[in-house]
């Protein structure tokens, strides 16, 4: 006779669940430490700041063209788009990098693509009907239904699970904590909220939202713009907010958007983040955006269509000389290592003011903050146990960082390979220039171990299961909304073109860097020409 007893499913079930907990305890004890390899890329930052000595050769060559557009992010090639679909073709857009897209760029891995910045875009207003046009256009909205509802390609919008939260060692199905909340925390969170709806609802005495996206839309009523004067965290205090998970919620929102959080940025804007898009368009699906392993840079391929065989890659524009007829740009080749002259009737500079105060006298940038960040992606073994609940978005309650993103979790086929997330990080902190200096001092083993600091919070074992990590830095990642900038006087003066001749658009003028607002940009700076 055979010893032992039979297992009821009651126990075996328990044994099962014991096992799962023990056996990314067995893989990190049998694993063998190995070596990750390290890299980083950044921006062309060393070519940019040439643009203060300017010390480049004489001109060799002149181009002539119709429009002329400076830098080639979102807002630039919606612009571009916005001249082609009125029929005008005779123009020439010049970039500093090797690739399109700004902030909105990515690479590729033998693995997956990934963003090397933007990585999403929420579902638009419905009465952004411009954007609604675009993307109606690009097939990512197929139609609409017997009940006007638009149809979406399903492929593109953002897969379940959509996001989650480490907090107090659980993962929670949301980027804010709920579970084992103290009274006055559960308390302020509804309360929070509650606000917020009110807000995402009011309107001024002429039917416009007091937040509203594009930007320019909003209301100018004085009780809202009053919102502009003051940090968030004050308006917070004001309102008696004060419980810690909720501060550490808002400051992650707000970084993640602007940069900077709740200390910085003023209350408009960080009620905006909450109060600027109404959910209105699609409701009926069951997510809230779009998404692409390689990020916003899938709809940076869309608008670069519109600019094929018109860029120059590689060239920085360092002088602008005014003409009665026209404006003569001087731009380095620095492929070549020559100077071009290129003749435009209208130029469009489609770059952040950081950029412009060199090119044009008085026009100081003094009041715009742009937050410093880099981006780590990260290859994981895939025998890491902690890859099969890895949602779209992750993050991890009081972190230095902003979690990080699944890059192959819009792949429709199973994924039996290496996993690929982006993990991002942006210098909260006042001296936004100190805080660019030490970023880019940062070695690969610094950033490394910020990055593991925070994701051993969550993954304790993930540093053995780590083959790669590659690290992007971008010094001006995105215009910070401080107090008084969205609506104030002095950036109001910097969107005013010259001579009729000259123009500026930028996600910086509009304070607030979402692709809404950027592609936004690009066609009312289009509508403002006298063509």
């Amino acid at each position: 006779m055979k010893s032992g007893r039979n297992f009821s499913r009651k126990e075996f079930l328990k044994t099962l669940a014991l096992s799962s907990l023990i056996l990314p305890v067995f893989q990190y004890c049998s694993r063998k430490s190995k070596t990750i390899l390290l890299k980083i890329t950044s921006t062309n930052h060393i070519l940019g700041h040439r643009i203060w000595a300017k010390n480049f050769p004489g001109s060799s060559e002149t181009i002539q063209t119709k429009i002329l557009i400076i830098g080639s992010g979102v807002t630039a090639l919606s612009a571009a788009r916005s001249l082609r679909l009125m029929g005008i073709n005779d123009i020439t857009l010049v970039e500093m990098e090797q690739n399109l897209g700004g902030n909105s760029s990515s690479g590729e891995n033998q693995w997956s693509k990934f963003p090397l910045g933007a990585h999403y875009l929420p579902f638009p207003n419905k009465d952004n009907s411009e954007l609604i046009a675009f993307l109606e256009e690009q097939k990512i909205v197929l139609g609409y239904d017997e009940k006007k509802r638009p149809i979406l390609d399903e492929e593109q919008i953002t897969f379940p699970p959509h996001d989650r939260l480490h907090h107090k060692n659980s993962w929670e199905e949301q980027l804010y904590p709920i579970k084992n909340l103290d009274n006055q925390s559960s308390e302020e969170f509804e309360r929070f909220f509650y606000l917020m709806n009110q807000y995402k609802q009011k309107r001024d005495e002429l039917g416009a939202f007091w937040f509203d996206i594009p930007i320019e839309k909003s209301s100018q009523h004085h009780d809202a713009l009053i919102l502009e004067e003051i940090a968030f965290s004050a308006w917070l205090t004001k309102h008696n907010f004060h419980s810690e998970a909720l501060m550490w919620y808002l400051n992650y929102c707000c970084k993640d958007d602007y940069g900077l959080g709740v200390d910085y940025v003023s209350a408009w804007a960080g009620i905006h983040y909450f109060a600027g898009r109404k959910g209105d368009f699609a409701p009926h699906y069951n997510a809230s955006e779009f998404t692409w392993p390689e990020g916003n840079a899938r709809l940076i391929d869309l608008l670069g269509k519109f600019v094929q065989n018109k860029v120059l890659h590689g060239h920085l524009a360092f002088d602008v000389k005014l003409k009665p007829e026209h404006v003569e740009v001087l731009v380095f080749d620095s492929v070549t290592d020559s100077t071009k002259t290129i003749c435009a009737q209208k130029v469009l500079f489609c770059t952040p003011q950081y950029v412009n105060q060199y090119l044009f006298k008085g026009r100081k940038a003094s009041n715009f903050k742009y937050a410093p960040w880099f981006i780590a992606t990260l290859v994981i073994d895939k025998n890491f146990a902690g890859c099969d609940n890895f949602a779209w978005d992750n993050a991890i309650y009081m972190s230095d960082g902003l979690g990080y993103i699944y890059n192959q979790h819009q792949n429709i086929n199973q994924v039996t390979n290496h996993k690929v997330i982006s993990f991002y990080y942006s210098f909260n902190e006042e001296n936004l220039k100190n805080a660019r200096k030490k970023l880019f001092k940062l070695k690969d083993d610094d950033m490394k171990e910020m990055v593991l600091k925070d994701l051993r919070k969550a993954h304790y074992f993930i540093e053995d299961y780590i083959v790669e990590m590659q690290f992007h830095k971008l010094g001006h990642g995105m215009i910070a909304p401080v107090p008084k900038h969205i609506f104030g006087e002095k950036t109001a003066a910097l969107k005013e073109p010259i001579d009729q001749k000259i123009y500026f658009a930028h996600s910086d003028l509009s304070g607030i860097s979402i692709f809404e607002e950027s592609f936004h940009q690009g066609i009312s700076v289009v509508k403002k020409l006298d063509l």
